[in-house]
């Protein structure tokens, strides 16, 4: 069965067609800048990248872009939309609601957009990515969550400490994201050590311009750095991460602003961005870092601290640790903050082996922990694409 993934963003789409039958990536590519007269699609296949650069409305242009290039006489991979067996889509958040995939129907649905409080910048978004896609084919279609990792987390681990009817009344509690991508690499981690996941005690290390940790302990998450919403937890390209809540009573009164204009502060203009004052690329800050410049290397060093001391906790809270798994752009890439933050941590059996760290080759599933080290340390690429893919078929056989 091929199976399309669809990731909507609020002016964006990805796209990946999948071969089921070996998991190969068929075609994929993105359309970017949707809504705007820029804006243009990339599409590669056959190993030859295309971009089309005409006027893409809305979400279903995108969506009928991209069916359309699919089937093209020239770069196309299908004969007919008829091959595509169904369509998962990346959904951000399912409340209480979902604690697995589902298949969309028109109950799923209304119950995805009551959840748009919860997550009112991607929600609607993906939204819109389903919608397009149940006008334009008759294909099964599939909401994968991102929260839904999380789901089986204990009370003691989600609650906040407010009046219950906080949780009640308004789902105040924490949530959790990049369920998709912890999931996926702790899965693949539990292969590779030849053990069930539900053996094992893994920590999971999502770093990339967002960025969470998880502690996966019986098969599921039973702690995670972000909460109700993404900006808790790590510090991050532009989020600030953790921080006293009366620091928004604090920036009010000095400055006048909004708690709109506050979220923005926290979300789009601190983290990376905020301490170096330039970028929020990992890359560029390395740059600067490389020039003696101290504010972007406190920026790394605040991300080690707070991995460590995230490590110390979540194998506390799993009562040990039989894996770590660094991912993502910066955790798959990034040679010295994998170092730094597990530096000074073999009392808990944690040994990095330096030289097998700085030397790897990209792109690949590596083993960088000495023959000494209690605690397999691994870096594994993600793929939520086709964890994606891998629950579209098992709910649209």
């Amino acid at each position: 069965m091929k199976i399309l993934v669809l990731n909507a963003g609020s002016s964006s789409l990805k796209y990946q067609l999948f071969d089921m039958n070996d998991r190969s990536v068929i075609a994929k590519g993105n359309c970017e800048k949707i809504g705007l007269p820029t804006s243009f699609m990339k599409y590669k296949a056959h190993g030859k990248e295309v971009i089309f650069t005409e006027e893409i409305k809305n979400h279903s242009d995108a969506i009928e872009l991209v069916l359309k290039t699919l089937q093209d006489k020239e770069v196309g991979v299908i004969m007919d939309i008829a091959e595509i067996g169904a369509i998962g889509h990346r959904v951000v958040h399912g409340g209480e609601i979902y604690k697995d995939s589902v298949l969309i129907d028109d109950t799923v649905l209304n119950n995805l957009e009551s959840l748009i409080p919860l997550a009112p910048l991607h929600q609607p978004a993906n939204i819109k990515g389903i919608k397009a896609c149940k006008e334009l084919t008759d294909v099964p279609n599939v909401a994968v969550f991102d929260t839904a990792f999380h789901a089986k987390m204990p009370e003691c681990a989600y609650m906040y400490g407010l009046p219950y009817s906080a949780y009640t009344d308004w789902q105040i509690r924490k949530y959790g994201f990049h369920g998709t991508s912890h999931k996926y690499v702790s899965g693949r981690v539990a292969s590779i050590i030849g053990k069930p996941l539900e053996d094992l005690k893994v920590i999971t290390i999502h770093l990339g311009n967002g960025s969470s940790m998880t502690a996966v302990k019986d098969g599921h998450s039973i702690d995670t750095t972000m909460g109700m919403t993404p900006l808790d937890g790590l510090i991050m390209g532009t989020r600030s991460g953790n921080i006293d809540p009366s620091i928004i009573e604090y920036i009010n009164k000095k400055t006048g602003w909004s708690i709109e204009e506050i979220t923005n502060y926290l979300n789009k203009k601190s983290g990376m961005l905020g301490l170096n004052g330039k970028t929020s690329d990992m890359r560029e800050n390395n740059d600067l870092i490389a020039q003696g410049d101290k504010r972007a290397k406190l920026f790394l060093d605040i991300l080690a601290y707070q991995i460590k001391k995230y490590i110390g906790a979540f194998a506390a809270a799993m009562g040990g640790v039989d894996a770590i798994v660094f991912t993502g752009g910066i955790g798959e890439n990034q040679e010295d903050i994998r170092e730094m933050c597990l530096e000074g941590l073999d009392f808990l059996g944690i040994q990095i082996d330096k030289e097998k760290n700085w030397k790897l080759p990209r792109d690949t599933e590596q083993e960088i922990s000495l023959p000494s080290s209690k605690v397999k340390i691994y870096r594994i690429p993600t793929n939520e694409e086709l964890a994606i893919a891998e629950d579209t078929l098992r709910l649209s056989k």
